[in-house]
Parts: structure tokens; C-alpha cells; sequence
């Protein structure tokens, strides 16, 4: 007899029209115990020696008993602001690198996979790679969800192109319905994960001084945050896993832990960012419950700065 996941019974009610209630849910599978690695903010380049360091990182974390990686966006440094060949150069390199790593690649969209938004890369809105559509070419979808072993992941788009040409962490409206309607196909029941590049919930505000002047958006973290933390109330989500800040950090909000990594660059292939080295993130799932540890690759920086 053949056996269907929630996302079959949902394309297979749809195909013969019968009328499944957003507010129903399909009960939840068993969940088995498994291991998956958070690698994220790769900022892959050609200089700082980048391509070597992820390398080394991605070697290191092929010696993990692993059943797949969520690259947490920044897979490049950078697309915002440079001509169409470089960035069409740097994503083909990170192509190439990725190959390293031998397992399931799920990807996160991050600020500096965005293409020609500065005005300074000399790209028009109006170009057909504009903004994310260079990173779905290569990726897929910006936001998108699915299911391992009884655990049901949805990685969102954090970042909001603005009308100035710059960025800022936010959930569009369009996919806060969807994510509304995701989580009310899941239920309460079934363990939920969140991935975001830019924090949902993060503390770094406290830990360096605030800038001289200001950013006019909200760079650091999802500005509309209020409108996405609602809707994780009432489900089971065991862990948000965040990128983008470049330090290990994990944040207690309502029982949720809001867990930041640190970068598979430091900072910025400059060596330790804050006290966090160069790394990654190991996520086990035992008994339908989170709990992670960082991992190191001794890269040595050949220009390493403080910060």
C-alpha cells in the first residue's frame, strides 16, 4: 500500500477537489532522530583567500554524520554593489566550491546575494537579474518549506529591497499569508524549524556601541518582527536558526530559542568576529527537540583586523 507525506495528501485533496479547511491540519508524523549542519554567511570570494577557508570548512564539515546543510544566506561577497560579470563570477564559484560538501543543499537568500541593488554596481531596476532574481536562477525559491523525518522546516525571505535602493530585514506581506497557511497545515503538534538570514530576535544591539549615524533601515534585524512572532504561538517550534550577525548567540522568547551562528567567514575572512571564530553550526534532533554546537575549522586569516 502506498504511503503519502503531508505534502502529497495536500497535492492529491487539491487534484480531486476536495475541500481541505485552512484551519485543519494533518496530524503529525512520527519524528526520527537526525543531525543536519547550519552553515551560513560563506561571503565567498576570490581574495582574503575565501575560496581556501571554505574549503577547509567544508571538508571539515564532511567528517559529520549529517543528513543535509541549510546554507543560511551571504553565500557571496558581494553581489549588491559590483557589475554583472563579477557577481555572475562569484555565484559560479560558489557553485564550484559548494561541490565540496557532498550533501543535500537547502539555501536561505541573505542581503549580499541580492544583484545590483546599490547604485554603484551601474545596474537599472529594470535589468532582468535585478535584486533576488539572480540568486532563484541559481537557488529556487526565496521562501519555501518542507518536511524531514517528522520535522517540518520553513525557510523565509528576509530581506525587503527598498525603493532607495537598499535593503532591510522584513517579511513581505504576501509571505506572511503564506507562512500564516504553512503553519496552519502543519498544526500544534508537529516540531516546527525556522531559518532566516536576518535575525527575528537577537541581543546585538548590546553588545557593540551604536553606530555615529544611524542607518535610515533596518539592516540588523526584521523590522516588522512583531507581525512574524505571533504567528509561531500556538505551534511547535523548537528552534529559529539565524544568520547575518556573524556571532554565536541564542535567545529565549517565549520558549522559542532564537539561535544565532557564526560565520563560516569570522569576519569577513578577517579572522574572529567578536569573540566567534571562523565555523559553523551542528543541529542534532533527538525526540522532537533542538540543541546545537559550534564547530571551528582553524582557518588563519592572511589579514586579520579586530573588531
Amino acid at each position: 500500500m502506498p504511503t503519502f507525506n503531508r505534502r502529497d495528501f495536500l497535492a492529491l485533496t487539491g487534484a480531486t477537489g476536495l475541500a481541505l479547511s485552512l484551519n485543519s491540519a494533518i496530524p503529525a508524523e512520527p519524528t526520527s532522530d537526525f543531525t543536519f549542519l547550519f552553515l551560513t554567511d560563506t561571503h565567498l570570494q576570490p581574495e582574503l583567500n575565501a575560496a581556501v577557508g571554505c574549503h577547509q570548512c567544508f571538508r571539515k564539515a564532511r567528517t559529520i554524520k549529517a543528513d543535509f546543510v541549510i546554507q543560511g544566506g551571504d553565500h557571496v561577497f558581494d553581489s549588491l554593489g559590483v557589475s554583472l560579470d563579477r557577481a555572475k563570477s562569484l555565484f559560479t564559484l560558489y557553485g564550484e566550491t559548494e561541490q565540496v560538501l557532498g550533501l543535500k543543499l537547502h539555501h536561505t537568500l541573505g542581503n549580499h546575494d541580492c544583484f545590483g541593488v546599490y547604485p554603484a554596481s551601474g545596474i537599472s531596476p529594470s535589468d532582468p537579474l535585478y535584486g533576488k532574481k539572480m540568486f532563484e536562477d541559481h537557488f529556487g525559491n526565496t521562501y519555501y518549506s518542507f518536511d524531514h523525518k517528522g520535522v517540518h522546516f520553513i525557510v523565509l525571505d528576509s530581506i525587503g529591497i527598498t525603493d532607495d535602493r537598499a535593503y532591510e530585514g522584513r517579511i513581505s506581506a504576501p509571505q506572511l499569508e503564506w507562512l500564516a497557511s504553512d503553519l496552519r497545515t502543519v498544526g500544534t503538534a508537529a516540531p516546527v524549524i525556522v531559518v532566516t538570514h536576518i535575525p527575528l530576535v537577537t541581543a546585538f544591539n548590546s553588545y557593540v556601541p551604536a553606530p555615529a549615524q544611524p542607518s535610515k533601515h533596518s539592516g540588523l534585524t526584521i523590522a516588522n518582527a512583531y507581525q512574524v512572532l505571533p504567528l509561531f504561538e500556538d505551534h511547535n517550534v523548537i528552534g529559529v536558526l539565524q544568520g547575518h550577525t556573524h556571532i554565536n548567540e541564542r535567545v529565549l522568547w517565549k520558549g522559542v530559542p532564537y539561535i544565532t551562528s557564526g560565520a563560516v567567514c569570522g569576519n569577513w575572512w578577517h579572522g574572529v568576529r567578536l569573540g566567534t571564530p571562523e565555523g559553523f553550526t551542528v543541529v542534532d534532533v533527538r525526540k522532537g527537540k533542538l540543541s546545537t554546537r559550534y564547530e571551528t575549522y582553524g582557518f588563519q586569516s592572511v589579514a586579520p583586523q579586530n573588531t
